[in-house]
């Protein structure tokens, strides 16, 4: 039996979830032979699925996205680090009810990648998602060593919003180190920079920018590229085009002008999780999120799962808070039935607040309806 799930976002992690699955199975078979192997897209929880993985967490002081110092981890194993941005710049970094889309800065992620760069790692896999920000990455590239002026030659004020006071760009001074290491930039999604599916368009809203406010980023962010591409040459241009540089507020754009290779997030994460070993041992794979809908197709933790489970003739169930697919659809997905919390307690607020039992509750349905 293989757990493979991610979070229940606001709760249970991905570690808890797998707690509460096997608890629950065990209810029905006490000596179940289970192997729980948390997981992320890439987001936020990414660190945490690497520790539990075996990865050894290592916490560093760095900047907040309002420029505050806080404490950011990242995962270290040999040679390979995972970076999650949301760790310094997410939008868990705010204040509660405080959103700052014009100023929110990436600096922090920068201070992260160095502390890894710093660790000896030789590998970065980057996670981006849940972020605050959409500065394109201007902070993480000025934490790295790149210079970004105005008119009169000073450096621009942090955030999204400052971008159109750029005049120049000096990408001279990065961090040397970044050309020997390979960055591998991990999302689950692959919109471009800018327009209709770009990152202000697409995202700003969830980050508290008001129509006016996704306007200006948007053509701060254009701006921001075209004087790049006077620095950086036409790759400038093609990097904003390109799938994945919308990431987490654009910070994908700016980890492909530090020679990112982009990959979906859950590809990613399952190779560096050591999935496949795993599956391979598992007669059965549960896998889950805290909804299952439509995005849950699109690249997020449950559909990767699904997908590389099929492939390797293993059965899947996945567990959820609330289910919002068609059994169609989620067959079409690779997994054979889901199991939501509502269906044991309809009361959805009673299931958000008391998760971890309810979700004991499904797992021994499942059991039963399994293993039994």
């Amino acid at each position: 039996m293989l757990i493979a799930a991610d979070k229940f976002k606001g709760s249970l992690t991905a570690v808890q979830v797998a707690e509460r699955v096997t608890a629950g199975l065990r209810r029905v078979v006490p000596d179940l032979t289970v192997e729980a192997l948390p997981v992320a897209d890439g987001g936020d929880g990414t660190v945490d699925a690497a520790v539990a993985a075996g990865f050894e967490r290592r916490e560093v002081r760095v900047a907040g996205p309002l420029g505050e110092e806080v404490t950011a981890a990242f995962a270290l194993r040999g040679w390979t680090a995972v970076v999650e941005m949301a760790e310094a710049s997410g939008l868990q970094r705010l204040p509660a009810g405080v959103f700052a889309p014009l100023t929110a800065s990436t600096y922090g992620s920068g201070e992260l990648l160095r502390a890894a760069l710093d660790a000896g790692a030789r590998t970065i896999v980057f996670g981006v998602g849940g972020s605050a920000t959409t500065d394109g990455g201007a902070g993480m590239l000025s934490a790295l060593g790149a210079r970004f002026l105005n008119e009169g030659g000073e450096p621009l004020s942090p955030g999204g919003g400052g971008l159109a006071d750029l005049a120049r760009a000096d990408l001279s001074g990065l961090d040397p180190r970044l050309s020997s290491v390979e960055l591998v930039l991990a999302s689950d999604v692959d919109n471009p920079l800018t327009g209709p599916k770009g990152a202000p368009a697409v995202y700003g809203p969830q980050k508290g920018a008001s129509p006016d406010d996704v306007e200006t980023l948007d053509a701060a962010l254009a701006h921001f590229a075209k004087v790049l591409e006077a620095e950086a040459g036409p790759r400038a241009a093609e990097y904003a085009a390109s799938p994945g540089a919308g990431a987490a507020g654009g910070i994908g754009y700016g980890a492909l002008l530090l020679g990112a290779r982009f990959r979906p997030g859950i590809e990613v994460m399952l190779d560096v999780l050591g999935f496949a070993p795993a599956l391979e041992r598992a007669s059965l794979v549960i896998t889950g999120e805290g909804s299952l809908d439509e995005q849950t197709l699109h690249g997020k933790a449950p559909a990767g799962v699904a997908a590389a489970a099929r492939a390797a003739g293993k059965e899947v169930v996945a567990v959820c808070g609330r289910l919002a697919l068609p059994t169609e659809a989620l067959e079409r997905a690779g997994i054979r039935q889901a199991y939501p919390l509502t269906s044991v307690e309809p009361d959805v607020a009673r299931c958000i607040a008391e998760a971890g039992p309810i979700l004991e509750d499904v797992a021994e349905r499942i059991a039963r309806d399994r293993l039994v």
